[in-house]
């Protein structure tokens, strides 16, 4: 029986910040419930104490069953695809790995009797670990994430998969494997549209209890039964449980936070009102001794209405407001002319005309992100007024053929990766107030007002690297309103948003003054797109009036 008890959970940062305040939840069994929150509430977090990597300050945490968890971060650097599958198992498979591993290597260095027996007792200790039940699993997982059996790719290194190969191949050991209870921590990120597709049924399908993080409102749409929400709060972050899936909640919440308007309205009404009565009384009791009674017993009622306090505080909303401004430029914005993607797209010609919103689809690896920096770079042989926004090196693309923008383009690119060697160790206040070449430095009070229109008037000290996905996305976006692009290439740009940031970037995008290309597997976001180029299976870029979500892998050797 897989179930998740959340009972009071308090946790409070380094600095003395309380970030969560009694956290309460229960996650049934066979139940699919969403987490979501702001970024930077603390869902990583309270995923984390679930699973026992972080102990509580408060509360307690129960689980029944066996658990498995995908964490935010799944592979390490130097990593082969058989420690990412390990990373998912129980500890004592793991465990039962490492003493093989080792007598292995004592094994190679000599031949001695003692070394040879200790090896046997490693292999049949990995046996009855479960080890051998384990490669069938994870040769299963390999064949339909990668499309080879796991001893041909068992040494491969995990930074020669995509992002979405990692994720993909780690959700099959979990989804396939003996765990009754899976904590995922933002499992369709990198994934493409045929991947969140597959996800989404087999979380459908699955009879096992699932906790998980996801922005994807599609995802949470079709998957959810129950929503629980990490609200602000100043005291510390709360939660609040929606019973019913992604279809309800946002009714559900408009009521809730209506609610709390007219308890308090009803508790100031109230108060008011028995003060009223007090000051009448002691009036009255002034020139009036029969009163004097009735004064002591109206003050008493006030002061055991006032000393049970107002009711609950109102969770923060988030009010982001992205300006992304915008220019004129030439009627022409890009050009591309029998432009080859070298190793990646054949040949193609493409015109982007001025305030065209272009939404880039295909499958993971098919080119979209070299398209996106080829044209970030100021295209195959960009003039001085192409040079992009900003201080992220852009890394040249093979290509044959040309891509051109056009007058007074100017590219600002949101990379799918939010990597920033040029940002990193460096606080949110002092890149604002520094500037670029291409940005003009903001005095502190400014830029603290400016991060505040983001939601990062909080992190305004924090370095750029110690900041939760969300809040670096937030944060690119802000360097771009600031550096006046007129030519927005997003790469992948809602992946770590929650809903409200993801809502405010649309809404930016529609009174945008310019041209925006964006790579993208969010399908909700797709649909304020006009114009859609595919990046097909076949190997060949075309137009479509509507998104495009079926396109498989382009076929390429592999190893």
């Amino acid at each position: 029986m897989g179930y998740v008890d959340v009972n009071s959970v308090s946790y409070g940062l380094p600095d003395g910040r309380v970030l969560l305040d009694e956290i309460s939840f229960r996650v049934g069994e066979g139940a699919k419930a969403a987490l979501i929150g702001a970024n930077g509430s603390g869902k990583t977090t309270l995923l984390r104490i679930i699973a026992g990597d972080l102990t509580a300050h408060g509360g307690a945490v129960s689980r029944g069953g066996s658990l498995g968890v995908m964490r935010q971060f799944i592979a390490r650097e130097g990593d082969q695809v058989r420690d990412l599958l390990l990373s998912v198992m129980d500890p004592r498979i793991r465990r039962a790995a490492a003493a093989v591993d080792t007598a292995e290597a004592a094994l190679e260095s000599g031949t001695d009797t003692k070394a040879q027996m200790a090896y046997a007792a490693a292999l049949a200790d990995w046996g009855d670990a479960g080890g051998y039940d384990a490669e069938v699993l994870w040769d299963v997982c390999t064949t339909e994430a990668l499309g080879v059996p796991f001893d041909r790719c068992r040494q491969r290194a995990v930074d020669s998969l995509s992002g979405g190969e990692q994720k993909r191949l780690v959700l099959e050991a979990l989804l396939r494997g003996p765990d009754q209870v899976l904590l995922l921590d933002e499992p369709d990120n990198y994934l493409d549209v045929p991947g969140k597709r597959w996800l989404e049924d087999r979380l459908l399908e699955t009879p096992k209890t699932v906790l998980y993080i996801s922005h994807d409102r599609e995802l949470l749409a079709r998957t959810a039964k129950s929503v629980i929400t990490v609200e602000l709060g100043a005291a510390g972050n709360t939660s609040w449980v929606h019973p019913g899936g992604f279809d309800t909640y946002h009714r559900a919440r408009t009521e809730r936070f209506e609610r709390f308007d007219e308890m308090r309205n009803r508790w100031d009404e109230e108060r008011a009102k028995l003060r009223a009565l007090v000051q009448m009384y002691k009036q009255k009791a002034s020139y009036n001794s029969d009163m004097a009674s009735r004064y002591r017993s109206a003050r008493t009622r006030l002061g055991r209405f006032e000393s049970m306090g107002p009711p609950p505080a109102q969770p923060r909303q988030q009010h982001l407001a992205m300006r992304l401004r915008g220019g004129r430029t030439g009627k022409r914005t890009v050009i591309c002319a029998d432009l080859e993607l070298t190793g990646l797209m054949k040949p193609f010609d493409l015109e982007i005309r001025f305030g065209d919103r272009v939404a880039v689809l295909g499958s993971n690896g098919s080119g979209k992100s070299h398209f996106l920096r080829l044209l970030a770079a100021g295209g195959s042989a960009p003039e001085p007024e192409h040079e992009p926004v900003g201080d992220l090196p852009v890394e040249p693309v093979s290509h044959r053929g040309a891509a051109r923008l056009g007058a007074r383009v100017r590219p600002g690119w949101f990379a799918q990766v939010h990597g920033r060697p040029d940002l990193t160790g460096r606080t949110l206040v002092s890149i604002l107030h520094r500037g670029d070449e291409r940005r003009e430095g903001l005095p502190r009070e400014e830029a603290s007002r400016v991060l505040a229109r983001y939601e990062l008037a909080a992190a305004a000290e924090q370095e750029f690297d110690s900041l939760s996905g969300g809040q670096q996305a937030r944060f690119q976006i802000l360097l771009l309103e600031l550096g006046g692009t007129t030519l927005l290439l997003l790469d992948e740009p809602t992946d770590n948003l929650d809903l409200v940031s993801a809502e405010a970037l649309q809404h930016a995008l529609r009174g945008f003054e310019g041209t925006v290309l964006a790579v993208t597997h969010d399908r909700w976001f797709a649909r304020d797109f006009d114009r859609f180029l595919v990046f097909g299976s076949d190997g060949t870029a075309y137009e479509s009036p509507e998104p495009v979500w079926d396109e498989k892998r382009v076929v390429r050797r592999r190893g």
